[in-house]
């Protein structure tokens, strides 16, 4: 079965902008809130967060009131749902707290929250402890940052010299796009339900990236190659098209079976990973789309304005 994608390409732009336009409103909102793209974790901000589990429900009031009396007013504090056996989760993020050194006599700040956690609630249980210093997470982000920028010039550098001008930067705004999708739902995520990103959200963009722009160099390979004899009988559209369908199959079955291990991953595997998969998934889902949809139809646009072009001069 043939696919005419050229022929609809404005229905797959159409798509893009759909999912892209609500990405940036919502990076834009994030900015307002949380001055920064996407709401940052504790890799990059520092602190520390700390997730109890009590055996009854316990108020919002109390925990806050412990928390104020011991100089971590302002920290964010969460609370789950009441589970079936009455248990609660309460998840507090804070500025860095002081644990116990090996030559400290004295009770740490931890331990004199715990006590007094103890002394209000009863019993609990220490489900998680993660402390970042200050200085540490700001460099984590600006190490980050570096490594996508480095990334970015490093493929546009390598995509300019393997291919012609127009094939370079329309292989370029399909890996653009494919990052914007992936920051503009995490944003989305981030606006309304709080989700944080952790250090191994930029390791998935950067895996996204590459996996990006890898699918579209594949499909303007096959386009390259048939121009070269095709020419003289068929349109550059129609080479374009030919060319995506012959390498349709192959791109969805390789990026189908990268799902279906990171579906299956997102599932079953570790809460502490779920964000790495979740914008693994979503940004290789992205990628494939606009390898095929998107990446060759913007070329195939390009070639017909500078064919207009040369004739309205001619």
């Amino acid at each position: 079965m043939k696919v005419d994608i050229v022929k609809y390409r404005w229905f797959w732009f159409g798509f893009s902008l759909a999912v892209l336009i609500p990405g940036l409103i919502a990076i834009g909102f994030c900015f307002q809130k949380f001055g920064s793209p996407l709401k940052l974790g504790l890799d990059f901000t520092g602190g520390t967060k700390l997730e109890y589990r009590f055996p009854h429900e316990v108020k919002l009031e109390e925990v806050r009131a412990i928390l104020d009396k011991h100089k971590l007013g302002g920290s964010n504090i969460q609370l789950s749902k009441v589970a079936s056996n009455g248990s609660q989760v309460v998840v507090i993020r804070s500025k860095a707290i002081k644990q116990r050194k090996s030559s400290q006599t004295k009770a740490s700040q931890k331990e004199k929250i715990d006590e007094e956690f103890t002394q209000t609630f009863g019993n609990f249980e220490i489900l998680s402890i993660d402390t970042v210093s200050p200085i540490i997470g700001p460099e984590l982000l600006n190490s980050g940052l570096l490594a996508l920028f480095f990334t970015l010039v490093g493929i546009v550098i390598y995509i300019s010299y393997r291919f012609r001008k127009d094939y370079a930067i329309c292989a370029i705004i399909a890996m653009i796009h494919d990052v914007f999708v992936l920051v503009g739902l995490f944003a989305i995520f981030s606006f309304f339900w709080g989700l944080e990103i952790d250090s191994l959200f930029i390791t998935a963009v950067l895996t996204v990236i590459g996996f990006s722009i890898h699918d579209t160099i594949v499909v303007f390979d096959r386009i390259r190659e048939n121009s070269k004899f095709l020419t003289k009988n068929k349109t550059f559209g129609e080479i374009a098209n030919d060319s995506i369908n012959q390498t349709l199959i192959r791109s969805i079955n390789t990026s189908l079976t990268t799902l279906i291990a990171l579906g299956t991953l997102y599932l079953f595997g570790g809460e502490t990973t779920k964000t790495f998969v979740g914008a693994m998934f979503l940004g290789i889902a992205s990628g494939t789309y606009s390898s095929i949809f998107v990446a060759s139809a913007l070329l195939v646009w390009w070639r017909e304005i500078v064919k207009k072009k040369r004739l309205k001069s001619a």
